[in-house]
């Protein structure tokens, strides 16, 4: 896929390919603007550390795959920010 509007493959990133297993690895979504939800369409581990809970996003890559971009902008379309 080209780099466009709704994918962008950084190649030249010495981070590259930070998910394995994706043939088109969208580097669009590098910090995932999911993070922030508990219940997100990815398939995070939440993990006990000094008393909280963390999510660990290592073998999620629901927001890398070009074809999950349009779901991504719409559920944060439909969050409400204030």
């Amino acid at each position: 896929m080209d780099n466009s509007e709704k994918f962008f493959a950084n190649r030249d990133c010495k981070y590259y390919p930070c998910h394995e297993g994706i043939e088109e690895l969208n580097c669009l979504f590098c910090y995932c603007p999911l993070y922030h939800l508990k219940d997100c369409p990815g398939n995070p581990v939440f993990k006990e550390k000094d008393g909280g809970m963390i999510k660990v996003c290592i073998n999620c890559t629901f927001p890398h795959r070009a074809e999950n971009y349009d779901e991504v902008i719409r559920i944060l379309r439909g969050r409400d920010w204030k």
